[in-house]
């Protein structure tokens, strides 16, 4: 059960849901994989290729000799670290889409991001008076944008990178005009 369901108030009910689209993703899985094969190079490297990398001079040193260990252990310790923190990254971003919660019900607009430093803004939906979308062509192309919506006596800032929202903006006009 999340955010939303939680603090209904008596009476309401979610007519629509969405969340952060899948676009955010895009730069962690990038990052990530970037990351990713730099450490697994510096892991082969540090392993089975060590023997193949001169140390001292330009003539190979047997395996065992002190330099060529050192080497060994500094690119794996460089290629573990460049792992983890590629898994710790796309995680966080995962996380990050996973926890952000929008939706419009009967009564209000909701919307929740974070999980540790939680952000929630909610308006009654008679106090509406426009919700703004905003997409570029990418949004157009995958259905995805920005949506603002003002209020009597102040504004909502922007969320951006919403999946669906244009049926997001739909919904709200119908449940305004629904409830008049």
């Amino acid at each position: 059960m999340g955010y939303i369901d939680k603090n209904l108030i008596s009476g309401e009910q979610v007519a629509y849901r969405s969340g952060l689209h899948w676009i955010v993703l895009v730069r962690a899985i990038t990052v990530s994989v970037v990351l990713g094969l730099f450490g697994l190079l510096m892991l082969y490297l540090g392993g089975p290729a060590r023997r193949l990398l001169p140390s001292r001079g330009s003539v190979p040193q047997p395996a065992g000799t002190a330099s060529s260990d050192g080497l060994a252990t500094a690119f794996l310790a460089i290629g573990i670290a460049a792992l983890v923190i590629a898994a710790i990254y796309l995680l966080a971003a995962i996380v990050r889409r996973r926890s952000a919660e929008f939706a419009v019900t009967n009564k209000r607009i909701i919307f929740k991001t974070g999980v540790a430093r939680r952000t929630t803004q909610e308006i009654f939906l008679n106090k509406v008076e426009s919700v703004n979308v905003g997409e570029g062509l990418l949004g157009r192309t995958l259905n995805y944008g920005s949506i603002a919506i003002r209020g009597t006596g102040g504004s909502i800032e922007p969320f951006h990178k919403i999946a669906h929202a244009q049926e997001f903006r739909r919904q709200v006009q119908e449940q305004i005009s629904r409830n008049p």
